[in-house]
């Protein structure tokens, strides 16, 4: 029991059962699970709303000269470049994250995303500021990767460092579920300008909406943010005095195969995501030439399915592993690959919105148990800085690189090449998921 001069934070530790009704315990768990879970939200719809806008309208705002295939491309490398920055964000906010703390840390990470983003919707196209308007583009984009690089290791943490040892991946799951609700309100603003303005007014004025809204959801997420408590296992760190001085260049001496074979893992779980959604987007309307909105609705009814996978994969691996989970979906995801084209090659709706759904179904399995399966790969003392690296080097080979080949091999060799691409990604990640250890039994904090 804690002692009178203790709050339930301060006395929870890894280890700890469940609160019941009457500690507060069930209050703080709600407000950490929204706090987590609300600012990945934002920070995925702020990264989402941009790739979107690069499958639909970049490419003749900022790149109008280029052609149609080369400015799809120029459109793609400005998106790669916010995966790019997310390692840079991983080290900048780790490094603070582990030494400082998990909280003030999200509310600067938070807080630079949404800026960031908002920024873009003010800025003039190609037409009226020239080459300056894609370099400005080039540095919020790469301002936005910071951003995110520092937000997702500080909410899992949020989650994980708070709950109860036996329940770590059920709680990881609420910020494994900001790619699909930022995804969903992304793609619902977009759906929504589609229906009520005009091809010509989406194009020249009503793409930065979406861009202007995040101003009004960070300002919701700043309010929830700053209301909770530091981390458990980061007290018991301070206590000890047990902080790195410099917790990148620890991770990197320390931990190297953890590290890498962590990447390694969630590069599929990236180029599922991405080429189901950013990719195929972009594909379905500009080759297949199936309307915006047919592919919109099927994007927005394929992530339920991200959703679903995302949850119950998080949960069942308390009881089955995380490891286990991750496995079973990266090697449906090697068969899968060979079927998502052909399915999206009918230009039939209903095969479509299979085909997409399937794909995210498969990344949310894998997706989900990552939100503990990464943090307890790594000490406390280095959590931060470790998982979000890890997670951030995935996105840029899953996430970065995924659309810019997917365009070419499609361009050269056709859709069916794409698919075989998809499959040597899941493979990549399957050889080091075989080499890590299962971790749903480690204490967070040792000693």
């Amino acid at each position: 029991m804690p002692s009178r001069h203790e709050t339930p934070v301060q006395a929870a530790d890894s280890r700890a059962p469940v609160p019941d009704e009457g500690s507060g315990g069930s209050r703080l768990m709600g407000r950490v699970a929204v706090a987590s879970f609300i600012g990945t939200a934002i920070e995925f719809y702020d990264f989402y709303i941009y790739g979107t806008a690069a499958a639909l309208v970049i490419n003749e705002a900022f790149f109008p000269h280029l052609s149609p295939v080369n400015g799809v491309l120029a459109s793609f490398s400005t998106y790669a470049v916010a995966f790019l920055a997310r390692p840079v964000g991983s080290v900048l906010f780790g490094h603070f994250g582990d030494r400082v703390g998990r909280k003030s840390v999200l509310v600067t990470s938070l807080l630079l995303m949404g800026l960031s983003t908002a920024a873009v919707g003010f800025l003039p196209t190609y037409g009226t500021w020239g080459a300056w308007a894609p370099t400005l583009l080039v540095l919020l984009r790469f301002l936005q990767g910071i951003g995110l690089g520092g937000e997702w290791g500080g909410a899992a943490l949020l989650a994980v460092e708070h709950a109860p040892s036996g329940r770590r991946g059920r709680f990881a799951a609420y910020p494994q579920l900001g790619p699909a609700i930022g995804f969903f309100g992304a793609t619902s603003v977009f759906l929504s300008l589609s229906t009520v303005v005009s091809d010509a007014a989406f194009q020249g004025w009503a793409w930065r909406i979406p861009f202007l809204l995040s101003l009004v959801l960070v300002a919701v997420g700043l309010f929830v943010r700053i209301r909770i408590s530091e981390t458990p296992a980061f007290r018991k760190v301070m206590a000890g005095r047990r902080t790195s001085r410099a917790p990148f260049a620890d991770v990197v001496r320390r931990h190297p195969r953890e590290l890498l074979l962590g990447s390694g893992a969630m590069i599929v779980a990236y180029g599922l995501f991405y080429m189901a959604t950013t990719y195929c987007l972009s594909y379905g309307t500009k080759t297949l030439g199936i309307g915006r909105t047919t592919m919109l609705l099927a994007s927005m009814a394929s992530v339920a399915f991200l959703a679903a996978g995302t949850w119950f994969a998080a949960r069942w691996s308390d009881q089955l592993g995380r490891r286990r989970m991750a496995l079973s979906g990266t090697i449906a995801a090697i068969v899968w690959g060979l079927l998502l084209f052909p399915l999206l090659d009918t230009g039939r709706p209903l095969l479509i919105t299979l085909g997409l759904s399937g794909t995210l179904l498969l990344m949310g399995v894998i997706y989900g148990p990552m939100g503990a399966f990464l943090p307890e790969l790594f000490p406390a003392e280095l959590r931060y800085s470790g998982a979000g690296l890890a997670y951030s080097l995935g996105g840029v080979a899953g996430g970065a690189v995924a659309p810019l080949v997917a365009t070419r091999l499609q361009a050269e060799f056709g859709s069916a090449s794409v698919g075989w691409y998809m499959s040597f990604m899941a493979v990549l990640s399957l050889g080091c998921l075989l080499l890590l250890p299962e971790t749903r039994e480690r204490e967070l904090v040792d000693g």
